[in-house]
């Protein structure tokens, strides 16, 4: 064994009752806490990010390419299936999925209440997957109803639970739509399901239809849609595609990216950031700072060993590295610590939802969690790197402790 381990480990183990012990634990606990609050802010902070950007893409894709339309907000001109976006994006590699999708505004009436609403209208190459998840009631809309074969589209629709509850709407429930356009065409639609993503922007206005429906509305052909959403494989490619993209938009034709029409929701991400960073930061700043403090009262108690070490012809580089060992033993405990608590505060959370929250502020009901290991382990290297520069600060005193005066030096 190197003799700085092998003193190292005498320190250690004959520290039991004296003053430097209690103040030992004092900094495996500051080091503990550090990370067990590092691994629990990171995994809340992942999974608010995560589940706010889930529910956005359920009707805000990463990229939109529209017709420009006067007038109406809510709709889009006609664009055609056949036009330079739709070539060009096969030959991007970033694009996971696109679908085409049309709106068209209309108020909802039953016999008691009336709403206006916004009518997406999806085709067959819209993906369901993440709105299945948000259903509450009845099923996803059908598109071999008999009223696609009467009138050539799909009658049924899905609604919010917003939309559900002001209306008195139920799943299997008969609703007329009057869209907003002179002269008005009122048709019956069918509730086939009711959503509810918790968010007030989709869930206040948004139903989704058969495409074919809208087309239809809009007297258009079968060729023409509103809108081109486009899914990215990784979110951080999104400046990159809309960039390539808008070379071959052509004109009369917008594009337009999520970070910009949700643009208060991401704002808000860009601040917990921010937030967290300072506040882990200055987490880690007390926790190293407890460890040269702790370390400093360790030397301090050693001294006559430090003079004796001196005396046998000890240089101050390896009395250095035998404080200096202590003092990792202390952060590695603190780590194993603080990583099995944080797991097991995050595990507590993920599994019974124990702090819940309002989602008219919040857009959830519960505190999410997510797991990500490779974050969880920047955090240890991260405390690791910080703490291991910061135990060379108190071990500089070393080289000042003269022989004779440490070797008289009395507690």
């Amino acid at each position: 064994m190197q003799f700085p381990s092998f003193i190292a480990k005498r320190i250690r183990n004959n520290e039991a009752g004296s003053f430097s012990a209690t103040v030992s634990r004092i900094g495996v606990a500051s080091i503990a806490i550090g990370v067990a609050v590092g691994i629990l802010a990171f995994a809340i902070l992942l999974g608010f990010k995560q589940t706010i950007q889930q529910k956005v893409f359920l009707f805000g894709a990463h990229i939109n390419v529209s017709a420009y339309i006067l007038g109406n907000t809510y709709e889009e001109g006609p664009l055609s299936t056949n036009n330079a976006v739709a070539r060009e994006l096969p030959n991007i590699p970033q694009v996971a999925h696109w679908q085409v999708v049309a709106h068209k505004s209309g108020i909802l009436k039953t016999k008691e209440e009336i709403k206006g609403v916004v009518l997406k209208g999806v085709g067959d190459d819209y993906n369901w997957d993440m709105i299945e998840q948000t259903l509450v009631s009845g099923r996803l809309p059908g598109k071999k109803d008999s009223s696609s074969l009467k009138y050539g589209y799909s009658s049924e629709i899905l609604v919010s639970k917003k939309i559900a509850s002001q209306l008195l709407l139920k799943a299997g429930d008969g609703v007329i739509m009057y869209t907003l356009q002179n002269p008005p065409r009122p048709r019956k639609l069918t509730v086939a399901g009711i959503y509810d993503t918790q968010m007030e922007e989709f869930d206040n206005t948004l139903i989704i239809g058969d495409l074919a429906l809208v087309q239809r509305l809009n007297n258009w052909g079968s060729d023409s849609i509103g809108t081109y959403e486009i899914y990215l494989k990784n979110f951080a490619d999104l400046d990159l595609v809309a960039a390539r993209l808008r070379e071959v938009v052509p004109s009369g034709v917008y594009l337009s990216r999520v970070t910009d029409s949700f643009r208060p929701l991401f704002d808000w991400l860009v601040l917990l950031d921010r937030n967290t960073a300072v506040f882990l930061s200055l987490i880690l700043f007390v926790a190293c700072f407890n460890m040269v403090s702790i370390l400093l009262v360790m030397i301090m108690e050693r001294t006559p060993l430090i003079g004796l070490l001196k005396t046998l012809g000890s240089p101050n580089r390896q009395i250095r590295r035998v404080f200096f060992r202590v003092g990792l033993f202390m952060v590695q405990k603190g780590l194993l610590i603080g990583n099995g608590v944080g797991l097991f505060l995050c595990w507590l959370q993920y599994e019974f939802h124990l702090i819940p929250l309002d989602p008219v502020n919040y857009y959830m009901n519960t505190v999410p969690i997510v797991f990500d290991w490779s974050t969880f382990l920047v955090i240890n290297v991260v405390t690791i790197i910080v703490a291991s520069l910061i135990l060379l600060i108190p071990t500089l005193i070393i080289t000042r402790i003269q022989p004779i005066k440490a070797l008289l030096f009395k507690k």
